[in-house]
């Protein structure tokens, strides 16, 4: 039996009314938006927790560099910063990472040049980053460091006979979806203080002769 040949009109009449193909074609259209979404979510759950580890190391540096008693040596500054590269494992913090380590303690002047001072400073990691509040000594003649260390309204300051270990945690992140959409990173950062616990000489000591960890 011959099918009868339907006629151009009839056929776009047909071919308007026709429902089928509309879920397929609905679902091309949402796909590349639901693979955005899917892929940005990924992205930003894994900025959270850079941002999360980057601030814990902050935390744990200072922290245990202030836990150290009677006497800080430089091999104690070798376990605190292996304590960072631990928190820091696997986000390849050793080469796109820096801590700043600072020893914040009176300069012991007075009149015009008392204030606090850098007594001493310990760097890990590659990234190049000049510390924010001053190197080494800075404060030690003068009063450079009167307010403390830290930004404005929240800077800090060590008591006497005491000192603050002040931590400067530095990050560069590279998105792990797109490498290229942030040209060159983003960079990220945290910093954290604690007092020093129970140590009487704030001077730090080399007792094995270990390579100085200078910034």
């Amino acid at each position: 039996m011959l099918r009868k040949s339907l006629s151009p009109r009839r056929f776009l009449r047909r071919l308007r009314m026709s429902e089928q193909g509309i879920a397929l074609t609905e679902f091309a259209f949402v796909l590349p938006i639901f693979i955005a979404m899917l892929f940005g979510g990924l992205e930003l759950i894994n900025l959270v927790m850079a941002h999360m580890r980057i601030n814990q190391i902050a935390i744990s540096v200072a922290d245990n560099a202030g836990r150290v008693r009677t006497g800080i040596d430089e091999s104690d500054i070798y376990e605190v910063f292996a304590g960072a590269d631990q928190v820091g494992r696997g986000m390849d913090f050793a080469t796109k990472g820096r801590v700043v380590l600072s020893s914040l303690q009176p300069n012991g002047q007075s009149d015009g040049k008392a204030g606090q001072m850098i007594n001493w400073q310990r760097c890990y990691g590659s990234l190049s980053v000049t510390p924010r509040y001053g190197l080494q000594d800075k404060g030690k003649d003068d009063s450079s460091l009167a307010a403390g260390m830290g930004p404005d309204g929240g800077k800090i300051k060590a008591a006497e006979g005491t000192a603050v270990m002040f931590a400067e945690v530095s990050y560069r992140y590279t998105p792990i979806v797109l490498p290229g959409i942030v040209s060159g990173g983003l960079d990220l950062r945290y910093e954290s203080a604690f007092n020093v616990r129970e140590r009487t000489n704030q001077n730090i000591t080399n007792a094995q002769g270990l390579t100085r960890n200078d910034c």
